[in-house]
């Protein structure tokens, strides 16, 4: 699990194919400190699993499942890219729970500059749009991110310096694709909601209410 707070920039060394999946090598020093081969560290939002770590780097295989949910197909050496360690128990929670486990992927539309801060811009496809709340959490590229504005399209993140200056989302361009992952709290409030359904017979209204919310205990 992560927070979706960024530890560093990483930069891509080589990326090579592995039958359907890809073994990618990052160079990093933040996140190898105290990282064993086996450990979780997220790279733009998708958990991956450390292997040859050393203090200057580590490898990391991707299998098919990743490829085709994520950005992390698209990588080459010398890509940037967003470093998370996994959350201990002294870990503060800075932004939300994230599982590093990408829903779908979204396309970068651009990026507005106010005086030091930016409104980001990003695309995302239909089938996480039940999961998006205007002032809800969304991890775009690992990152932690409250979504500022909402259409049926697209969504807009207000972007802080301090985070503009330690992530990718500087390096982008216009019409890239960048990794999604809704919040998980969403998913679980779905299901719930789906099972209950199907056991009333399809009896229960199955359209999400502040009634049915405080009913289920969620406020």
């Amino acid at each position: 699990m992560f927070t979706g707070i960024i530890e560093e920039l990483g930069c891509v060394a080589s990326i090579e194919r592995r039958g359907e999946g890809v073994r990618v090598r990052v160079d990093a020093r933040i996140v190898t400190d105290g990282t064993k081969e086996g450990d979780s560290v997220a790279v733009n939002g998708v958990c991956l699993t450390a292997l040859d770590v050393h203090s200057g780097g580590f490898a990391a295989d991707g299998s098919r499942e990743t490829l085709q949910r994520s950005t992390l197909g698209t990588l080459r050496a010398g890509s940037v890219v967003n470093l998370e360690r996994a959350v201990t128990p002294q870990t503060r929670l800075g932004g939300h729970i994230v599982q590093g486990h990408t829903d779908a992927r979204g396309r970068f539309l651009g990026a507005e500059e106010h005086r030091g801060s930016w409104t980001v811009r990003v695309a995302y496809p239909p089938e996480i749009k039940q999961y998006l709340v205007f002032k809800g959490s969304i991890t775009v590229e690992g990152i932690s991110l409250t979504v500022a504005a909402l259409t049926d399209e697209h969504f807009e993140i207000a972007v802080i310096p301090k985070t503009w200056q330690l992530t990718n989302l500087s390096h982008l361009r216009v019409g890239d694709a960048v990794n999604l992952e809704a919040d998980v709290i969403a998913k679980y409030v779905e299901r719930i909601l789906t099972v209950r359904n199907e056991r009333t017979g399809g009896q229960e209204n199955s359209t999400l209410t502040m009634e049915k919310l405080v009913r289920l205990g969620y406020a």
